[in-house]
């Protein structure tokens, strides 16, 4: 008999079966392999998890239809990770499995290389060396300890190759590692490093970017313990290690870890989750530090690896803050201050613009009302200097225009983007090179020399040395979102952006003083501090389990009268979308966090109870990323 998790897609199903398995299937049904099982009917996909000889099924079982193949892919840690990554998110197994293992490539599954020992290039200390505790951390994994970190990088050094340093002592354990970065950007840029740390053969890259081929090849490389290093996006946090010792991740606050397919998993919780069940070391790092890494810090689960202050302050660009104005005058987008600086530059320049487009906002001159599109009340945008205005979520486009309040014709723009700003710049400084960066038109590199760079949040080029310059335009728009995490993604971004000034760099950030006091004393732990006490307050994540259901407000009304757990707070219903009353309801479930486990419990059974009884469906998100 085998016991195999079954892909139903039904919550009140999602358990192992057992089948028999024919004689002439025996040899081929190993753990981990794929299978295909009649379920209520039809041919359904499956896992093996393992072989037994008894059953508590108590009627009579069917025998297993096809193995489509004898590869083990899953193996016994990976479907423990999925069941409580499942267990945490009130999702399904199969659900997690999906995003755990990827879509078999059978031409590359037939290619069988034939094992290397690969020795293994010296290992350094040097880029540890400016964090306290940074060089004990490393010899704890090379003695084959397992220590957790939470790591505040400093500019200066590569965090590519310290983190390559972690894992070369991690395999000189004798153990493997995973190592999570945000993009595929960051991937190409971190495979070179490791190459050229780790020696080729090490290590491979993993990423639903790949090719089929190319994405299976990895992961067999991974399964067959060809390799013990996987370096990837967020699907990589559960990649099949043997003698896992280290999981790692850069920039955690990063919203792509966030999961967008049911159950919507974070990848940072996904290597928590890891490390607390395979007992393995932990490094987490960013040049910003989030309200969930303060918090492990503080409980005295993990320990804080930064640099001493004198080391901090002499690695970060000094910061100088100015509000735009001058006595008596309104604020200037691009103030003196700014174009001073880049007037007394002799290399490149950064200008970090928090929108892509051109004129992104538009309100009417006279009175100051946001000018919208007739049919469907949607703000109008201008996309280029000859394009006409159009609405963003109609795409109307609107030859003449009228104010609906008081009937002007005249139009500015709130806000700006960075071609716009582009243009702005280019004209005040003509013998300047002018680089955009940002949407589908990224730069990873430009030359070093005397250059102006724009580029939006994230989509920041390297340059070699280091920037000269570094300018955070229009920072009150980075806090103009109605978010949860706003002040913390806005933060995060701006010291991603100073982190690319080059030794003895200056940075201009054009805002409100008091809010960006964190970047004038560059002091991200600090601020992360704050924000987790300001979380504490409001009883939200991290300090709180939070958890959304939208479904349509009949149902959520009955949800509403619902007990989840003995101090589940229930709020709402509310609209999920302001612009329609017909986008569907929300109802948001807020708990101590010390209920968190029995709120995803109950919503698993409330889920189940649905499933069971043939009813629509709820998309339930726990811990969201953005509220």
């Amino acid at each position: 008999m085998a016991r195999i998790a079954v892909d139903t897609g039904l919550a009140h199903l999602d358990r192992p079966f057992d089948y028999f398995v024919p004689s002439t299937l025996d040899a081929e049904t190993v753990p981990g392999c794929r299978v295909k099982v009649r379920f209520a009917g039809r041919l359904v996909d499956g896992f093996v998890i393992d072989r037994v000889d008894t059953t508590d099924h108590e009627g009579r079982l069917a025998f297993l239809a096809k193995v489509v193949s004898p590869e083990p892919v899953l193996h016994p840690e990976v479907i423990a990770l999925a069941r409580t990554v499942a267990d945490r998110y009130a999702g399904t197994l199969g659900d997690v499995l999906r995003l755990a293992i990827p879509p078999r490539h059978a031409r590359t599954e037939a290619v069988v290389r034939d094992a290397t020992d690969l020795e293994l290039p010296p290992a350094s200390h040097g880029d540890w060396q400016p964090y306290e505790h940074g060089e004990g951390f490393i010899d704890a994994l090379r003695a084959g300890d397992t220590p957790r970190a939470w790591w505040t990088a400093v500019p200066g050094g590569d965090p590519a190759r310290a983190v390559a340093a972690a894992v070369l002592a991690t395999l000189e354990s004798g153990r493997g590692s995973v190592v999570c970065v945000p993009d595929v950007r960051d991937v190409a840029r971190w495979d070179a490093v490791f190459t050229e740390v780790l020696g080729e053969g090490h290590h491979v890259a993993l990423t639903a970017a790949m090719s089929p081929a190319a994405r299976y090849r990895s992961f067999l490389a991974a399964s067959r313990g060809e390799v013990q290093v996987v370096l990837g996006t967020r699907a990589a946090a559960f990649a099949p290690i043997r003698s896992l010792g280290l999981v790692a991740m850069w920039d955690d606050g990063d919203d792509l870890y966030a999961e967008p397919r049911a159950p919507y998993p974070h990848g940072r919780e996904v290597l928590l989750l890891r490390a607390t069940e395979q007992r393995t070391a932990l490094l987490i790092g960013g040049y910003a530090r989030t309200a969930e890494g303060q918090s492990l810090v503080d409980s005295g689960w993990c320990v804080g690896l930064a640099a001493t202050s004198d080391v901090r302050r002499a690695s970060w660009p000094r910061v100088e803050v100015t509000s735009g104005s001058s006595a008596g005058s309104a604020p200037a987008r691009l103030p003196h201050e700014v174009f001073r600086a880049i007037r007394a530059t002799t290399g490149a320049v950064l200008i970090q613009v928090p929108r892509r487009g051109y004129r992104v906002s538009l309100a009417c001159q006279d009175c100051r009302h946001p000018a919208r599109c007739a049919p469907c009340q949607g703000p109008l945008v201008q996309t280029s200097a000859s394009a006409p205005l159009a609405c963003r979520w109609c795409g109307t486009k609107v030859d003449s225009w009228e104010c609906a309040e008081c009937h002007g014709h005249t139009l500015r723009s709130p806000v700006v983007g960075a071609l716009r700003t582009a243009e702005e710049f280019g004209r005040a400084f003509a013998d300047l090179k002018v680089i955009t960066s940002g949407g589908e038109s990224i730069v990873d590199t430009v030359p070093a020399g005397r250059v102006l760079v724009l580029a939006t949040p994230g989509a920041e080029p390297r340059v070699e040395g280091g920037y000269e310059l570094v300018v955070l335009l229009d920072t009150w728009l980075m806090l103009a979102r109605e978010d949860v995490r706003v002040d913390e993604e806005a933060h995060r971004r701006w010291f991603n952006a100073l982190a690319l000034a080059g030794p003895g760099g200056t940075a201009i950030a054009v805002g409100d003083p008091a809010t960006l006091q964190a970047l004038v004393r560059a002091d991200p732990v600090g601020f992360a501090a704050r924000e987790l006490a300001s979380r504490a307050e409001t009883h939200l994540p991290p300090t709180a389990r939070l958890a959304t259901i939208d479904a349509p407000d009949d149902v959520l009304t009955e949800l509403a009268a619902r007990t989840w757990t003995p101090h589940t707070e229930v709020l709402g219903p509310v609209p999920v979308d302001s612009r329609s009353a017909e986008s569907g309801e929300r109802l948001i479930l807020r708990s101590p966090r010390r209920e968190g486990a029995a709120l995803a419990a109950e919503l698993k059974a409330c889920v189940a109870e649905r499933s069971a009884a043939k009813l629509q469906g709820l998309r339930i998100q726990v811990d969201p990323p953005a509220l």
